[in-house]
């Protein structure tokens, strides 16, 4: 109940989706893949501001800051509540993670993910690929973004 009324307090510009992100969460819905969320906020603070930019309905399944502390463990309960979305074992899905740190990079490739870097935070697309970042990009309205997210 306060986080929700934090939430309503903060002005709307400062509650943003960064460029292209609301397009590939479509196009990836719209090509049948599962599409999920993983965050280190809980279940409820996830609604909260993803409800706010008119985010949250698209996403299905998840892993939490209510799951586990690790990122790497939130990551691989939201890729295997994916799985199960779709009926298949985790092995058996291509799993994608979109991340912009290389802690997001290095908890993907734990779980034998593939990621797409995104500099929209303090890292930029060169030490995003030097992590391990199997692409990146400025923003996911950069050519070849959706590609990579679409097709590998």
């Amino acid at each position: 109940e306060v986080l929700e009324e934090e939430v309503k307090k903060v002005p709307a510009e400062r509650y943003l989706v960064h460029t292209g992100m609301r397009e590939a969460v479509q196009a990836t819905r719209a090509s049948g893949a599962a599409v999920g969320l993983g965050t280190g906020n809980v279940l409820d603070g996830a609604r909260l501001k993803l409800e706010r930019v008119g985010l949250f309905e698209h996403f299905r399944f998840g892993g939490y800051g209510s799951d586990a502390e690790d990122r790497t463990e939130v990551i691989r309960i939201g890729a295997e509540r994916g799985a199960r979305e779709l009926g298949r074992s985790q092995a058996d899905c291509r799993v994608v993670v979109i991340g912009d740190t290389p802690k997001d990079v290095a908890a993907a490739r734990a779980i034998g993910a593939e990621c797409i870097g995104v500099a929209t935070g303090s890292y930029t697309v060169e030490a995003l690929l030097e992590s391990g970042a199997h692409s990146a990009f400025a923003d996911l309205a950069e050519a070849g973004a959706l590609a990579a997210l679409l097709e590998g």
